[in-house]
């Protein structure tokens, strides 16, 4: 087995860094598409070009025009102030999930690593049935008692986020256990809560955020999934995936209104993928080096 590669925290201050994040390829596109994300989502809440909730009938499946810079859907709505407000609804599914295989996940595999033994082998084999029930098959459980809804999208995308964090936990967290400091520290006296708060976790944090930006990632696909399939975000909330549900029925008389939504879906997913591999690289301690 090869050994576990920990990119160490001190990797996001060495100087050069931000220097050598400019000039990554990767690393600068994923940076701009996610910033783009971010500042569709921000434009929203303070301007869009038409209100995305106003129908007006008589302007339906309109083509891109000066008014309406891409067009009108079935219902006569702005596409731009629609694909603007649905950013937020991938933001929203995103943090919050992330957040939440972020937090239990850590725990759990922070846990694992400290405690060994019985505890250990515990919750690997929870992470590994937790695993057995994707996020769109528990999303449909979870819509089935308690409604479709976005809430319920969040929990079930965040569920099936933890077990990925509390393996990759575990591993880096095991690999940091294994170094000498960690062995001077017990010597010392240091429990191992302490250890790991003031050594284990700031070491791995590098490792958490690569993860971060890749979750996050599949948490918006994800969401544009269950909304496509009408357990997401609900009307009259725009989505990116419900409006290419929207737009399946409509695709001879008005193609453009799936191409909208589908490239704001690819470029979101795209950029926060170039960014974590990005960031993978310009973190890796040997790669740094050699560069």
């Amino acid at each position: 087995m090869s050994a576990v590669i920990v990119p160490s925290a001190a990797a996001l201050t060495v100087p050069g860094f931000w220097r050598r994040a400019v000039h990554h390829r990767s690393f600068a596109i994923g940076a701009v598409l996610s910033l783009m994300l971010l500042l569709a989502a921000g434009i929203s809440f303070v301007w869009t070009p038409w209100s995305p909730y106003e129908m007006d009938i008589a302007n339906k499946l309109q083509g891109p025009s000066a008014s309406h810079w891409l067009g009108t859907d079935a219902y006569g709505r702005d596409v731009a102030s629609l694909l603007l407000v649905g950013a937020r609804a991938s933001i929203l599914v995103g943090v919050i999930a992330v957040g939440i295989g972020l937090v239990v996940g850590t725990a759990l595999g922070l846990l694992a690593a400290a405690k060994r033994g019985w505890l250990e082998e515990a919750i690997m084999r929870l992470t590994d049935f937790s695993l057995a029930f994707p996020a769109i098959l528990s999303a449909i459980m979870l819509t089935a008692v308690f409604g479709a809804g976005i809430v319920n999208a969040i929990i079930a995308i965040g569920i099936y986020n933890i077990p990925t964090f509390a393996r990759i936990t575990r591993a880096s967290a095991n690999a940091i256990w294994s170094r000498e400091y960690v062995a001077a520290a017990r010597a010392c006296g240091k429990g191992s809560f302490a250890i790991t708060m003031q050594h284990v976790l700031p070491n791995i944090s590098a490792v958490l955020i690569v993860q971060i930006t890749i979750r996050f990632a599949i948490a918006i696909l994800a969401e544009a999934a269950l909304s496509y399939l009408g357990l997401g975000t609900q009307p009259p909330q725009p989505s990116w995936g419900r409006m290419l549900t929207e737009a399946q029925t409509l695709m001879y008389q008005a193609p453009l209104l799936a191409v909208w939504p589908g490239m704001a879906i690819v470029l979101a997913v795209l950029g926060l993928n170039l960014l974590g591999d990005g960031l993978r690289d310009l973190l890796d301690p040997r790669l740094a080096r050699a560069r």
